[in-house]
């Protein structure tokens, strides 16, 4: 077998290293004696003997060297697979690495999806608690006893609060109720009704003298208020509960001159007939 066939079978895996090196030395060393054991007539002269031999020199050299490179050759095929082999585990743990890094950042993706929808919900929690602020402070008409005005919903709700207490027969809570709301909403559209109502909770709990208070700021806050005449006329029943029927009298006659076409004035009127 020459060195190239046995250069061949080394690159292809075929000969183990060990067995190809034994091989290819026990072939140049079989030249080498074959050489040696040419016949003595095969040898004619001195000269053509130095021939013979530095020929068997030649070939035994280049056999050395063609050995030498084969082995080149195949240290640099066994380091080349060793860094095949490398560059591909290499690659394989590049591989692993890329996935769990895609796993870290879907996780992190899904994360991020959540408190993104968390967030939205937030806000959307958020807007929706702030328009209903907004809507608590935004004022809408109303029309109580004729007179339209413009009131804020709290505004509203407190007056609502103080008139469920009268309804309930609650009168000095609903006095009071109605003084606090007179206190925050002093411009309110409601003020008017406010101080008739508070009045009407003080008679009803006969603090007359208070009561009397209330009606006639009433009287002189809001004179054209459709209020204003019941108001006169109820200062007139507190001085007659404070045994006062002139006073009384006094302002019956001041509303049938303040109020004449309304029915607090025909009641008024009654009862001027009725003291006669």
């Amino acid at each position: 077998m020459s060195h190239t066939r046995f250069a061949r079978s080394a690159a292809a895996g075929r000969l183990p290293v060990r067995r190809w090196r034994t091989a290819l030395a026990a072939w140049v060393g079989g030249a080498v004696l074959a050489a040696a054991a040419l016949p003595a007539h095969a040898l004619f002269s001195d000269d053509e003997a130095r021939r013979a031999i530095l020929d068997l020199r030649s070939r035994v050299e280049a056999q050395r060297q063609a050995l030498e490179a084969t082995e080149r050759q195949l240290q640099e095929l066994q380091s080349g697979g060793d860094t095949a082999r490398r560059g591909v585990l290499d690659v394989v743990n590049q591989i692993e690495a890329v996935r769990r890094e895609l796993a870290t950042l879907r996780g992190q993706q899904e994360r991020l999806a959540r408190d993104l929808a968390d967030l939205q919900r937030q806000q959307r929690d958020a807007l929706a608690a702030f328009d209903e602020r907004l809507r608590a402070l935004e004022p809408t008409k109303v029309t109580v006893d004729g007179t339209e005005f413009t009131a804020r919903p709290d505004e509203k709700t407190a007056f609502e609060g103080a008139m469920a207490a009268l309804r309930a027969s609650d009168f000095p809570r609903a006095a009071k109720l109605y003084g606090d709301f007179l206190a925050r909403y002093p411009g309110s559209g409601y003020a008017p009704l406010a101080l008739y109502w508070q009045g009407n909770a003080l008679y009803a709990d006969r603090q007359y003298r208070t009561a009397i208070d209330s009606y006639q700021r009433l009287i002189d806050q809001s004179p054209e208020h459709p209020r204003a005449a019941e108001a006169m006329l109820a200062i007139a029943s507190c001085q007659l509960e404070l045994k006062d029927p002139k006073a009384a009298r006094a302002t019956w006659q001041a509303l049938i001159k303040r109020y004449p076409d309304t029915e607090a004035a025909a009641t008024a009127r009654e009862r001027l007939a009725r003291l006669r």
